[in-house]
């Protein structure tokens, strides 16, 4: 019986007290990305939180209304409109506040903004395919809260002109503005990434180092920049 179950051992290379089992080499590992449900969640009130220490300046992102044609006749002999309230107006221009913009290539001259893919101003947008970036001045928070809520004619009371290429609302008295078409738009996570060539820019009459400076936010309100001391 012994001699048996030795003979069967050896035929299935089983150790047998006659010398070492051979060892395997083990397989080499996997290389690959960490999964998604690898990483340890980030709490999204902790996310806004940390990054509201980065302070950023503010702006207003306009396009004009589909039949903005119409309204460049006013425009091009120099009339300043302001509009007339008129809640859910679809065919009136769209606009709302940013502050995820940036300069992103001298050559070509390209800029970037973010905007939420759950956005209702966006889609208006990427109709008209063209956009306005209005630069706010230290003294337009109010202007700036007027075009962050939703569900109200945004434009209701304020004083616009027309960029000078796309026609989209140029802000009265903002310090700075750039007239923009889409150049690209790309994913990314819960926003998207809205890159514009510049085909017009400029800034407002008498503005400068003597002026009021831009409108900052940090974390959660607004502020104005001043410079260091010596």
């Amino acid at each position: 019986m012994a001699a048996t179950a030795l003979r069967y051992l050896r035929s299935v290379g089983a150790a047998t007290g006659t010398g070492p089992a051979p060892v395997d080499p083990l397989p080499r590992p996997e290389l690959r990305a960490v999964a998604d449900d690898e990483h340890p969640p980030v709490d999204p009130a902790e996310f806004r939180r940390v990054l509201g220490h980065f302070a950023s300046g503010v702006t207003i992102v306009t396009a004009p209304a589909p039949d903005h044609e119409e309204d460049l006749a006013g425009f091009a002999s120099g009339v300043t409109v302001v509009t007339a309230p008129a809640p859910d107006r679809e065919e009136g221009p769209a606009g709302f506040a940013c502050q995820s913009f940036a300069s992103l290539s001298l050559d070509p001259p390209l800029v970037a903004f973010m905007v939420a893919r759950t956005s209702t101003t966006w889609p208006r947008i990427a109709r008209a395919g063209v956009f306005c970036v209005n630069v706010l001045g230290a003294d337009q928070g109010e202007l700036c809260r007027g075009f962050a809520v939703s569900g109200a004619d945004k434009f209701a009371g304020v004083a616009y002109g027309a960029a000078p290429v796309t026609g989209s609302p140029l802000l009265d008295s903002v310090p700075a503005w750039i007239d923009c078409r889409i150049h690209a738009v790309h994913t990314g996570g819960d926003h998207l990434i809205v890159v514009g060539r510049v085909e017009a820019l400029g800034t407002a009459d008498g503005t400068g180092p003597e002026g009021d400076g831009p409108l900052l936010f940090h974390r959660g309100t607004f502020g104005r920049f001043g410079p260091l001391g010596d």
